[in-house]
């Protein structure tokens, strides 16, 4: 029986950034950034009815993780998807269901005999 072949810091990564959004509002935070592609801290608090701190906190979360980027223009901070963060998470999750899809359909397979 073959080990899984995956890339664990690869894995660990996408558990660390897959924590970072596994939260109903950070959730909706990503979204409206996804919508609306650059948006500032104002108008995310606004439009989700959010208070500030609150909304801060979370996106020095997401910050920290790397899943979204901040511009600063004057005093205002614009923020945007980290789209290539996210996509190389999505890829190590694929990619881990791929071997455990594969290792499955191995283990259920009739083992030949000469």
């Amino acid at each position: 029986m073959n080990p899984l072949n995956f890339n664990q810091i690869e894995l660990d990564e996408a558990s660390e950034t897959l924590r970072s959004i596994s939260h109903s509002l950070r959730l909706k935070i990503i979204s409206l950034i996804n919508d609306l592609q650059e948006v500032n801290v104002n108008e995310i608090y606004t439009r989700l009815s959010l208070e500030q701190s609150i909304t801060s906190q979370h996106l020095k979360i997401l910050r920290d993780s790397d899943i979204v980027r901040t511009k600063r223009d004057g005093k205002m901070i614009f923020y945007s998807l980290n789209h290539e963060k996210l996509e190389k998470v999505n890829h190590a999750i694929n990619h881990f269901d791929e071997l455990t899809k594969a290792r499955k359909k191995a283990k259920s397979s009739p083992v030949e005999t000469k």
